[in-house]
């Protein structure tokens, strides 16, 4: 069984997916393997991990010693080409269908390519769909494109309607990494009202209700990365675990 179906099997039992975002940059390198366990320990169902300033040798040996040191998938959610690795269960084949900036709907994935063929990883198309959550984000930032403003309801349906037909396995509403807001429930029910294809929600989901809350309006993955950071109890990652899985 591949990744994707092995994540659709989670959603299947247990209602919703949970997925601990784990940035490898040089800001985490002694805590990396902290926050790791802390993942092990808190009922996640996988790890995404990535970030927007790693260079390729270094996302190569700390995504191995991730890998090492987890049962659990662990998705490349990829900053850029370069952040690859055979060591990973799959690789989000992110398009940001938001922008216009052809480097990243379709020149990173061109270059990408061949190599994700060789080392025979599985990638998963995935339409990435970058809102306005109150700041400006890494991903706005290093893309140079804009984002959705969160009130633009019919645009951003538009925008997700068309990353299921272009044949997306997944629809990822992303606000960037600390935002002020995240996906507005109210966005989210919109959109999974329409869609057939599961929509991951990510950035700025900090608390137990924030979870509960965009699981209830359709979100089928919920994404936190932040909040690991700040180095949480095991209880506080539980509840917030269980809130995604509505237990």
């Amino acid at each position: 069984m591949n990744t994707f179906l092995k994540l659709e099997k989670i959603r299947a039992e247990r209602g919703a997916v949970a997925i601990a975002l784990l940035d490898p940059d040089i800001k985490n390198d002694n805590a990396l393997l902290g926050m790791l366990q802390l993942v092990n320990e808190s009922d996640f169902d996988a790890i995404f991990i990535g970030g927007s300033l790693i260079s390729d040798n270094e996302f190569e040996s700390r995504l191995e010693e991730v890998t090492k040191n987890t049962e659990l998938p662990v998705i490349i959610f990829p900053g850029s080409s370069n952040q690859l690795s055979q060591h990973a269960d799959a690789v989000l084949f992110l398009s940001l269908i938001s922008g216009r900036n052809p480097q990243y709907l379709i020149g990173e994935h061109v270059k990408s390519a061949p190599i994700i063929h060789n080392m025979n990883l599985e990638a998963i198309p995935t339409a990435y769909i970058l809102l306005d959550g109150g700041i400006r984000s890494s991903v706005e930032v290093m893309s140079n494109t804009s984002p959705i403003p969160m009130n633009k309801h019919d645009i951003i349906l538009a925008h997700a309607l068309a990353g299921e037909y272009l044949g997306n396995s997944f629809v990822f509403l992303e606000s960037g990494s600390g935002a002020e807001n995240h996906a507005a429930a109210e966005v989210v029910s919109i959109i999974s009202k329409q869609l057939k294809i599961p929509i991951i929600v990510g950035g700025g989901i900090n608390t137990s209700a924030s979870a509960q809350s965009l699981v209830n309006s359709g979100a089928d993955y919920i994404v936190t990365g932040t909040k690991i950071e700040q180095n949480p109890s095991i209880k506080e990652l539980l509840k917030f675990t269980n809130a995604v899985h509505q237990l």
